[in-house]
């Protein structure tokens, strides 16, 4: 037997601040959101899950080396998490050490419903704003999944637990897309192509997200050719927006970067970390959630002509050997320990397969690639003094939501000339 974990990432949208209010799920369930004003696991969670993708973002860089890099620190972290509430033994305690987690200083149920605090908060209706995030578990149809796993999972992550007939590989196939369109209104089409045989577990996660600048770039100024240094050697012709604004920057001398942030209209930002030629490796090494805490209090706002490139971003990682690496390995060996799932035997991990769609940053914000339309801006006939940031060679590109600064994607732009 062999489970086939399948992680997909699609980037279009954004999410709000909710402290205590209701919603219906897809499936028409209330859902209700309690976010205190302060929650100390939250912000605990926050700084794990961003250390973790920094991890895992090393990793992506060394085994992806000029390849563009976006993905979901908190989609990959659920998805496992969730996973861990079936296993057991070595198996779980991996799967938790990888993540980060550390059980003697907070009990594992009190992440589990700080998990479940941001995913409500990530769902929760918007009149302006699309985001869905969501987990399914398509399991054999031959297998008796424990009423416990079924309970926990539906109650923390909104996950449904749907059996499944295997036998049909292109009917499967079929039925995991459809569920998944559905889920997303229609966003999220052909999410698996190559579904694998003797498969019995499919655990499925998506986000469908979309935002807008709280200060959109005027189409009119983007110049559609300029250039772009992906290193020494190679120079690329891309479109570059342009716009004097206001924004919260700062030059870090340690590190030799320049970090620059870009609001969207509501509750959440965008960092591009621009370094010095030849140094991005350094930048890479030293990012950690101490790194993010300390740009936001030495972040000033002031006038800024900025030059960022307009760029879209599709890939799939295969993280499965990645995560064996990090040292999640008995998931994946034939003693692993899924019995918190089914009593039945020789469950195991085959691939896990990170798919991301089109991902696209331009003149409106970050959304689904499509033609923008031109927005009027209001800017000063005569600015003051101000520095010029051009994003005009490699750089880091980190989306956070503002109150618990939690690091939502993280990715680097190696050649915006390339999806």
């Amino acid at each position: 037997m062999s489970v086939f974990l399948y992680l997909f990432l699609s980037v279009f949208g954004l999410q709000a601040t909710i402290h205590c209010a209701q919603y219906k799920s897809s499936e028409g369930k209330v859902m209700t959101c309690h976010l205190p004003q302060q929650n100390a696991t939250l912000y605990k969670m926050s700084s794990i899950n961003a250390d973790f993708a920094f991890s895992l973002f090393r990793r992506f860089s060394e085994e992806y080396p000029d390849w563009n890099i976006f993905f979901s620190p908190v989609s990959i972290s659920a998805a496992l998490v969730m996973l861990s509430f079936g296993s057991g033994s070595s198996t779980q305690t991996q799967i938790l050490e990888v993540l980060g987690f550390n059980l003697t200083d907070t009990p594992m149920i009190e992440f589990h419903r700080a998990f479940q605090h941001l995913i409500c908060s990530l769902n929760f209706p918007k009149n302006e704003l699309e985001l869905k995030i969501g987990n399914a578990v398509f399991i054999g149809q031959q297998l008796k999944p424990l009423a416990k796993f079924l309970d926990d999972v539906k109650t923390l992550y909104e996950t449904e637990v749907l059996p499944t007939d295997f036998s049909n590989v292109s009917v499967v196939q079929q039925e995991i897309n459809s569920y998944v369109e559905k889920q997303t209104k229609g966003k999220i089409i052909g999410l698996i192509q190559d579904l694998r045989l003797n498969i019995i577990m499919i655990l499925v996660n998506y986000i469908h997200f979309k935002a807008q600048w709280a200060n959109p770039f005027h189409v009119s100024k983007t110049e559609e050719r300029s250039k772009f240094s992906v290193d020494e050697t190679i120079i690329v012709q891309v479109p570059m927006m342009h716009q004097l604004e206001q924004y919260y920057h700062f030059v870090d001398v340690e590190l030799n970067c320049t970090v620059l942030q870009m609001d969207y209209s509501e509750n959440a930002l965008a960092l591009f970390v621009l370094p010095k030629e030849g140094h991005m490796e350094w930048v890479e090494a030293a990012m950690s959630s101490k790194t993010l805490k300390k740009w936001n209090h030495l972040l000033q706002k002031g006038w800024v002509e900025l030059f960022l490139p307009k760029f879209s971003i599709s890939a799939t990682y295969d993280l499965g050997n990645t995560l064996q690496k990090m040292g999640m390995r008995d998931a994946f060996a034939e003693s692993a320990d899924f019995t918190g799932i089914t009593e039945d035997n020789g469950l195991k991990l085959s691939y896990v397969s990170f798919s991301q769609g089109c991902t696209a940053l331009g003149e409106e914000g970050t959304k689904e690639g499509d033609s923008p339309k031109a927005v009027s801006l209001d800017q000063p006939k005569v600015a003051p003094l101000h520095p010029i940031i051009r994003f005009d060679r490699p750089l880091l590109l980190m989306i956070l939501e503002k109150r618990t600064r939690s690091l939502l994607f993280l990715g680097k732009v190696f050649n915006p000339a390339k999806e």
